[in-house]
């Protein structure tokens, strides 16, 4: 389908895309503060910038709760990039160090470790 759509040939290695997202992933779980840090920020940010675009306060706040809503929705979709960058660059490490082989193993590894740490770190919150 994607050889139809562009005249040029992308290859797309499953290894690097498993491995970079099971890194992603582990990452998002294992600092998960940051990544609703980031989250905020970014829905703090589109709601500031989309209300240059209203010149009418009737008109913003009439339409106030979905469009927070819909920001809210790409903030947390767009919270996900940074973690995408950093995983590539710990599956390259991992893949350059231990070689291919290892690069889904030490991801999904670190993905249970991330997940058993957020766990934890809910359960120690919840107690206080």
């Amino acid at each position: 389908m994607l050889s139809e759509l562009f005249p040029f040939q992308i290859a797309i290695d499953t290894t690097t895309l498993a491995g970079t997202t099971l890194w992603s992933l582990a990452l998002y779980l294992g600092f998960f503060p940051v990544g609703e840090w980031v989250a905020d920020r970014l829905m703090q940010w589109f709601n500031f910038a989309e209300r240059s675009l209203y010149t009418s306060q009737k008109e913003f706040d009439r339409t106030r709760r979905g469009r927070e809503a819909q920001n809210a929705f790409y903030a947390s979709l767009f919270s996900i990039v940074p973690f995408l960058l950093v995983g590539g660059l710990f599956e390259y490490g991992v893949e350059i160090g231990l070689g291919r082989s290892w690069a889904v193993s030490v991801g999904t590894i670190a993905c249970i470790s991330g997940g058993v740490y957020e766990l934890g770190r809910r359960d120690g919150a919840s107690r206080e």
